[in-house]
Order: structure tokens, then sequence, then C-alpha cells
């Protein structure tokens, strides 16, 4: 299973084990309401780190770690963005140039899965069309807690077409796959984007075809893996 989860991806790569030419760069957002966790899901994936005393974001902060996907060196650069009411004007302006975004809410906080809807329409209001986008329930250490059930946010992944993972930042379960998973879409949408342009004259102006469609499998709720979707258009590269 882990095999085929991980794809052509490696789990354990970070900065330090990689060469350093870098053949792209990758720009992802981590977007959703204040305090669900989306800094130390950032934290736990670039330093493995999880700081039982972090504080609101102020504006957008913004860190990196380079991976390697199918033979070739992503470096992610990863803004985590706030998610207070007072900053979203400010924040809207980084959504231009993001080929991927984690949308996270808080598996404790209804509210927070609530205001989602809100925020993938923002998102797609601000970004490119084809921008990958994969949907977080965070926390999901706190079983007993939990006010949203994971049945209704597959529900609204498979309706909006995004990918969705429910992680704990706290243990570190599935963050590292759910940002794998993510990349590697990415540079999927990157392929087919060079394939259309091979196949359209320079000044054509193509624009790349919007990621719609995509299927979930329902996730066990006990091991909290991350289902492989299903694309019901497949890119080989």
């Amino acid at each position: 299973m882990n095999e085929e989860m991980n794809g052509g991806f490696e789990v354990e790569n970070r900065q330090d084990s990689v060469p350093e030419k870098i053949d792209y760069v990758f720009k992802v957002v981590v977007i959703g309401d204040s305090a669900v966790g989306k800094t130390q899901i950032l934290s736990r994936f670039t330093k493995n780190e999880f700081c039982f005393d972090s504080k609101s974001t102020i504006g957008v902060e913004f860190q990196t770690r380079t991976v390697n996907i199918k033979g070739k060196v992503i470096k992610a650069q990863i803004w985590d963005t706030a998610g207070q009411e007072r900053y979203r004007a400010v924040t809207s302006a980084y959504y231009r140039g993001a080929l991927g975004a984690m949308l996270v809410y808080d598996i404790t906080k209804r509210q927070s899965f609530d205001h989602v809807a809100r925020w993938v329409e923002e998102l797609r209001a601000h970004a490119d069309s084809s921008i990958v986008i994969m949907l977080i329930g965070n926390k999901a250490d706190l079983v007993d807690l939990r006010a949203v059930p994971t049945e209704h946010a597959v529900e609204f992944a498979e309706d909006q077409g995004l990918f969705f993972a429910e992680t704990s930042a706290l243990s570190g379960e599935n963050v590292d796959k759910a940002f794998f998973i993510l990349l590697e879409e990415i540079y999927g949408v990157i392929c087919r984007k060079t394939l259309e342009g091979a196949d359209k004259k320079p000044n054509g102006g193509d624009q790349a075809t919007a990621l719609k469609g995509s299927k979930i499998d329902v996730i066990s709720g006990s091991d909290l893996e991350i289902s492989e979707m299903k694309k019901l258009s497949s890119c080989s590269c």
C-alpha cells in the first residue's frame, strides 16, 4: 500500500539530501481559518517540528523544502497566510502565481469547515484555473473532539474536485504524504501544459485546462490513510 501511495516521490527526502540543482520552483499557499494549524503543518513539513507555543501568523510568511519527485528536484515555496479577516485583502494578492493550495480546517471546529466553501471561492477567483487544491482536515489526533465527520469532508471534496486528507501536525501523521501528493499533481499539471504547448503554435496563447472531476476514495477514519485520487483524465509524465 505504501509503495502505491508514494508513487514517484520519496517521502524521506529533505533539503540536505537532494542535489543543489533545482529543476522547478512550485509556489503553494496554505489557507484556511485562523487557529486551524496551518503554521504547524508547514513547520512539520519543512522542519519536522511542532511548536506548542505557536502564535497567530501576521500577514504572510513562507518557508521552503526541496524534494525529489519523479527524478526532478522540486523546491516547494510554501506561503503561510493569516486566516484572520483583517488580513484577507492582503493575502488575496499572494494567490497569484500559486500552483497549489492546502486548504486547512480543524476537525474539532465545525465553523472552520463551514467556511471552506468561501475559501475555495476566493481561491478560484484569484488563482490560476489549473491550481491543484488539497483539502486538509487537521488535528486528526483529537478523535474524541471530532466535530466534522470524515464523510462530510469527502463529499465536499468530491463535489469540488479537490484532493483530501486528514492530518495531525502534532504527530506528523499524513503531513508529508499530503504535501507530496499535492506536489506530484502540480508536476503533472506542468507536464500537461508542456505537452499542450508543444502541440500549439507559439502565438496560440493556450490556456491550461482546469483540473475538474477528481474522485476520492473514502478514507478509513481509524488509520487516517490518505486516499489516492483517481483522475478522470490521466497524464503520464
